[in-house]
């Protein structure tokens, strides 16, 4: 069995009951007795029969296990019914393999929008990653918001394989439809000059149009925000939004404007907007940085 395999095992057995349990050990048997893909896509679908509703509720343990074994993959908003439906695609005999590919697109054809999520949740823990990074690009363009979000967040797999276009379609894709842009494993480590241009354009068309800034954009900008970024940020200071003020904050932070911080915490009387500044001067400025941010709007 695989480590992959055994990670999803210990979660299910712990979830389903055993009358699910042993309908996922026949299903199982008849995968690696080499299901066609209409079978495997079939089951997937019954799948919806046997695992309880509700998320999966990953203990604290189980959310380290997962980071351990995959870095970048977070479960916590993952369903019960989607982890059942990626280990029956995990339980493949030869996932490698050249027909697998092929396999999955069925599962693709036929699948509604619960199996989608599961589908894409699915790519990151599959060997040969760089097969599907056309197929995860497609998941990124869908207006459906959780089938983008179960592609683009919480999963490592975008950061590993999308190309610099496909990476910037994601993240402008992600600030346009008001996903949450700090759960994209790795966003960090790939900011660049395009990218803070193309958000930047955003804003500009955004404000010209009369509408608020998602403050979440302002996580594109980094070591790249340049004087037009800086410029847009001090614009953002003097909104009336709290939020969009401790995001503004956050970023001049992430931009390496201390001198300004030092100005902006000498001359603020608001508590909210003091521990942001005190966040933000201590250097606790990365993407998880703007989590309680979102909790703010939720």
């Amino acid at each position: 069995m695989t480590p992959t395999k055994t990670r999803f095992d210990e979660m299910l057995e712990r979830r389903l009951r055993p009358e699910a349990l042993e309908w996922l050990r026949r299903s199982d048997r008849e995968i690696d007795a080499g299901a066609s893909a209409m079978r495997l896509a079939s089951l997937l679908s019954q799948a919806s029969r046997h695992a309880p509703r509700g998320l999966l509720e990953p203990t604290a343990e189980e959310k380290q296990q997962a980071a351990d074994g995959l870095p970048g993959w977070n479960p916590e908003r993952w369903t019960t019914l989607e982890a059942l439906r990626v280990r029956l695609l995990v339980a493949h005999p030869d996932p490698a393999g050249d027909a697998f590919p092929e396999a999955l697109e069925e599962c693709f054809r036929y699948a509604d929008q619960g199996e989608l999520q599961a589908l894409y949740r699915a790519l990151a823990h599959l060997p040969g990653g760089e097969r599907f990074a056309w197929r995860a690009g497609e998941g990124c363009r869908t207006n459906l918001k959780t089938v983008f979000e179960a592609t683009a967040c919480d999963t490592p797999y975008p950061a590993h394989f999308f190309d610099e276009v496909a990476w910037r379609q994601l993240v402008i894709k992600a600030v346009f439809i008001e996903a949450p842009l700090w759960r994209v494993y790795g966003l960090d480590r790939r900011l660049s000059p395009e990218m803070a241009r193309m958000a930047l354009d955003l804003a500009d068309e955004r404000r010209s149009a009369g509408r608020p800034i998602p403050h979440e954009l302002w996580l594109c900008l980094g070591v790249h925000a340049g004087d037009r970024g800086l410029a847009a940020l001090e614009h953002e200071l003097g909104v009336p939004d709290p939020r969009a003020r401790r995001a503004a904050v956050l970023a001049l932070a992430r931009a390496g404007a201390t001198d300004r911080l030092r100005d902006l915490a000498e001359k603020e009387t608001d508590p909210d907007a003091l521990r942001s500044l005190a966040d933000a001067r201590a250097g606790r400025c990365d993407q998880t940085a703007f989590a309680a941010l979102a909790a703010e709007g939720s």
